[in-house]
Formats: C-alpha cells, structure tokens, sequence
C-alpha cells in the first residue's frame, strides 16, 4: 500500500492488526500506549505523534521505507 497521507498509514496499520489477529487493546498493552492513541492512527488523526506512530508499524511487522518518486 502506498502511503499519501495519515489516513492511509492509519489503513495499513488497521489492515495489518486485524491481519495478525490483535485486538487495539492488546497492542495497547503491548506497547504501553492508549486504546484511544492507537485508534486515532487508524482514523488518520494528522496530530499523532511519529515516534509512536513508527513504533507502532514496526510492532505490527511493517517497515515503512522513505524514497524519490520513480525509484525503486
């Protein structure tokens, strides 16, 4: 999935939880931070904090790689 916006890395986190099987509440658990947190990723909430956000995909096994347009 190609990530545009805070709404499609919120999707790809939401798509790859449900995809392990996890509940918000256990990845809550798991990483320390809140259901409400973690619900607000998924929904795109632009003022989420990237630090979490990243650890968040890299607990859901997702590696989020930055590079120019055109290359592959």
């Amino acid at each position: 999935m190609k990530i545009i916006d805070t709404a499609s890395f919120g999707e790809a986190i939401r798509q790859r939880r449900k995809a392990l099987h996890y509940t918000q509440a256990y990845v809550a658990e798991v990483t320390g931070f809140s259901i409400s947190f973690i619900s607000d990723i998924e929904r795109g909430k632009t003022t989420a904090e990237l630090g979490k956000a990243l650890s968040l995909a890299n607990l859901l096994g997702l590696d989020c790689e930055l590079k120019a347009r055109g290359e592959k």
